[in-house]
């Protein structure tokens, strides 16, 4: 526990200081390149569970300090530690005595007794200390202020279970490769590996406990992939059609390229703005068993990469706020601002009348996002077909979103999808 509760100290330091989750932790785990993959799980979970109830944690922290810390690592440590007293199993004695040794190694003199204090002061007073942080709804919801006033702007009736979703753990959903295997034969596999599961809609497989992907049964020969649900619905609303000529306009990492290329023998062009993100898209495909032709680009500037055919289908999975899968980066809550949407909204709008070029007569471009706000989804796609003449919005069959505006629950993640026809 010490060395997971030091590691997670310095990793969320990181990411209160502007690093995202995922590099912050690289980077850690890179420090410490002798730590045991049981070390290595227990801190990511820490880093996870404290970031994603920050809100509340931060609020107690500042009524159990007599003025602000100096040092962001000992906030840091005091915040994991808060975390594992409230939200863990740990011993409380052995977490309070892992977190003075951890402020021992920190050079401050009086950070010791700090902790000590600060830590028993919340034992023996959590119950009014966790009243009052939550008398905010930043400590109540654990999310900005900001955000949790616009989702009670867009989702009055909503707001409260899509706050509450935010903060649990997300399950861990497979998409079975069509191609090497079948939901029922799988299901068979992990049953025999001792993996309790259930199927969500037609392909796509729920585990009761998450593991290791390198424990699933034929992941490194492509029989499956990690997708969440959600996620699984965009290849199957595109509905590509054997020969067609595909577009995958932001493909990175791959998962929903990938998905496209099981359903069917397309001609699939994947293009991303990060090249060096490519090599996600292709090792992924390779694992499948499957390939499509690379292109870095700029979606939103099609003449610098596009040869002037026109695709049949496009997916448009452009970049969002995240605001639909914050339980699985409960970093991007604490790091985006407020502005950042209006930002997401005008380069989302760019990437689809860039797109809308490339697009075939009666072809179908899928919008996709892994936000909840109104003004990347709705707002975004109305403003679109205003100024297309040419564009209707096509209804969208098998999913339980007349809107196309999938909110998160246990099934799935936030999604928002729009299906578009050229006429």
């Amino acid at each position: 526990m010490l060395e997971a509760q030091r590691l997670a100290a310095d990793t969320v330091a990181a990411v209160l200081a502007g690093r995202s989750l995922n590099d912050a932790l690289a980077a850690e785990f890179a420090r410490r390149p002798r730590l045991q993959a049981g070390e290595r799980g227990a801190a990511q979970d820490l880093c996870y569970g404290t970031l994603r109830f920050y809100g509340t944690l931060a609020a107690v922290l500042e009524a159990l300090l007599k003025k602000p810390l100096s040092s962001d690592r000992l906030r840091a440590l005091l915040l994991v530690a808060l975390y594992q007293l409230e939200h863990t199993r740990a011993a409380p004695y052995a977490i309070v005595d892992h977190a003075v040794g951890a402020a021992a190694r920190l050079g401050a003199p009086a950070a010791k007794g700090l902790v000590n204090a600060v830590l028993r002061n919340f034992l023996r007073d959590r119950e009014g200390l966790l009243a009052n942080a939550r008398a905010n709804d930043e400590g109540r919801y654990s999310h900005p202020r900001w955000w949790v006033e616009r989702l009670r702007a867009d989702y009055p009736l909503r707001y409260e279970s899509i706050l509450e979703s935010a903060n649990q753990r997300p399950p861990m959903t497979l998409r079975v490769n069509a191609r090497r295997s079948c939901v029922a034969d799988y299901l068979s596999e992990l049953a025999a590996a001792g993996m309790e599961a259930s199927t969500l809609g037609a392909a796509a497989i729920r585990l009761t406990r998450p593991v290791p992907v390198e424990a699933l049964p034929g992941f490194g020969e492509g029989r499956v992939s990690v997708q969440d649900y959600g996620a699984q619905l965009a290849a199957p609303l595109l509905d590509p059609q054997p020969g067609m000529r595909v577009l995958d306009a932001c493909a990175a990492p791959g998962g929903k390229a990938a998905h496209l290329l099981e359903l069917a023998d397309i001609r699939l062009a994947a293009v991303d703005v990060d090249a060096s993100r490519l090599a996600r898209v292709r090792d992924n495909l390779a694992r499948l068993g499957l390939s499509a032709e690379l292109r870095a680009g700029d979606a939103a500037q099609p003449a610098a990469w596009w040869d002037g055919a026109p695709f049949e289908r496009i997916l448009a999975d452009v970049p969002c706020s995240a605001s639909g899968v914050a339980r699985r980066h409960p970093d991007v809550k604490w790091l985006r601002r407020e502005s950042d949407i209006a930002g997401f909204a005008a380069r989302q709008r760019a990437i689809l009348e860039g797109l809308w070029q490339t697009l075939a007569k009666g072809g179908k471009l899928l919008y996709a996002t892994c936000s909840v706000f109104r003004e990347e989804n709705q707002t975004l796609v109305a403003g679109f077909l205003h100024g297309h003449g040419d564009a209707r919005r096509l209804p969208l069959s098998g999913i339980d979103a007349p809107d196309g505006q999938l909110l998160p629950d246990a099934r799935h993640d936030g999604f928002f999808y729009a299906l578009l026809e050229k006429a």
